[in-house]
């Protein structure tokens, strides 16, 4: 068997936890902290494929194991390589407290409504994207990714980060700072784990479900679910499927250009993702605040006339919405596929706009398709009888970026 032994956020973990053991792995720190068999082979934890080599050796001659882990190994930690080399079967875990458990503890918070992000040898715009999009995240830093690169990505925020150190020994700091404080500081390597939290809406409600991403009940909302001024709004039958072509997810982040009523960006924000909406209408700009705030989401919303305010929008999209019309459409739907990483969506209801629109998306390298929506709802008549109202047919055209050359393909 391989015993698994988690350490270091809870309660001190007995020295004489590797006792009969004949190889001991584990960090330095968590060596030194138990009383290591005498004769007994010990590896510090590096690179991890030549450990899980060395013990290899030791279960193929069916020779004790431990495998010394911070907190509990078995949530982003060592006990998932070491169950797809060797087989479930073969281990034997002991789970510490995670240092989300202890940085959530130390903070006086439930995390039942969490989302707990890894950003350790990852992109960190994932982490930064659930951050933004979520009340409550938890974030396992690494080099790269730690909570001055967080604070950088988060200024323009009302966040408050929570930056635990050391957790579970002798030099444990807990610190509350603003990303603008985390931005400009050196942390070390000390850092366990980075709580973002929008305190606002970091006390929610009772859960029967653990995880900060439940999904929505249902999407592309009746428009009377929204506020919006003389009709002007995405209808219900245009945004299901421009939702489906969005394809928003949890870690992304979409623009929704020419918002509106902001229906779509509080849309794809209800479905997890990070949304920046832009509204040129000063009076459009608090509709989709207050649209975005009966709805419980957080949509950040940037007062300009695109394609001029994309510039300052910060880091490129992973997928765009434009909506409205004009004739700066064809130079919107261009600024925005030069930026968009996967998708663009575009939904005009003028016939003349389509041909520019359609040759802006595969000028930029996308591949273009298309529909006309045209849809009759059921409206009531006198007399207890039904009739079939047209609304006004849309274009939605949508382009995707055709994956990079070598995606997918075998190292």
């Amino acid at each position: 068997m391989i015993t698994v032994v988690g350490m270091g956020a809870g309660a001190p973990v007995d020295e004489r936890c590797a006792d009969g053991a004949e190889l001991v792995v584990g960090g330095r720190r968590h060596l030194d902290a138990v009383r290591l068999p005498e004769g007994a082979e010990r590896v510090v934890l590096g690179p991890l494929a030549p450990a899980l080599d060395t013990v290899g050796e030791y279960v193929a001659g069916e020779r004790p194991v431990v495998v010394l882990a911070s907190g509990d190994p078995g949530f982003f930690g060592i006990v998932r390589a070491l169950a797809e080399r060797f087989g479930p079967e073969r281990l034997d875990v002991r789970p510490g407290v995670s240092s989300v458990a202890a940085a959530f503890a130390r903070a006086g918070l439930t995390w039942d409504d969490a989302v707990v992000v890894s950003a350790h040898g990852r992109d960190p715009r994932t982490a930064v994207h659930l951050c933004r999009a979520h009340p409550k995240v938890a974030v396992l830093t690494g080099p790269g990714a730690g909570p001055a690169e967080l604070g950088a990505a988060l200024r323009d925020t009302a966040r408050v980060l929570v930056v635990a150190s050391a957790l579970g020994s002798a030099g444990e700091r807990v610190e509350r700072v603003t990303p603008a404080e985390a931005a400009v500081r050196d942390w070390g390597t000390a850092v366990s784990v980075v709580l973002c939290l929008d305190e606002a809406r970091a006390l929610g409600p009772v859960r029967t479900v653990a995880g900060g991403m439940v999904r929505p009940a249902g999407w592309a909302l009746d428009e009377a679910e929204f506020e919006h001024r003389d009709s002007m709004i995405t209808k219900f039958e245009v945004r299901a499927l421009a939702l489906a072509r969005l394809g928003p997810r949890p870690g992304e982040l979409v623009w929704d250009v020419g918002a509106g009523s902001g229906s779509v960006a509080v849309e794809c924000a209800r479905l997890g993702a990070a949304v920046t909406a832009v509204e040129k209408a000063p009076d459009g700009v608090e509709r989709i605040r207050a649209n975005a705030a009966a709805h419980g989401v957080d949509v950040r919303v940037v007062h300009g006339t695109a394609p001029k305010a994309l510039s300052g929008l910060g880091e490129d999209p992973d997928a765009v919405f434009v909506g409205g019309g004009g004739r700066e459409l064809p130079a919107v739907v261009a600024a925005c596929a030069r930026r968009a990483r996967r998708t663009v969506v575009v939904a005009l209801a003028a016939l003349d706009r389509v041909p520019a629109a359609r040759a802006a998306l595969t000028d930029a390298g996308f591949t273009c398709d298309g529909v006309l929506l045209q849809s009759s709802r059921l409206a009531p008549l006198p007399g207890d009888v039904t009739r079939l109202a047209a609304a006004n047919p849309v274009f939605l055209l949508w382009g995707v970026r055709p994956p990079a050359l070598d995606e997918g393909v075998s190292q």
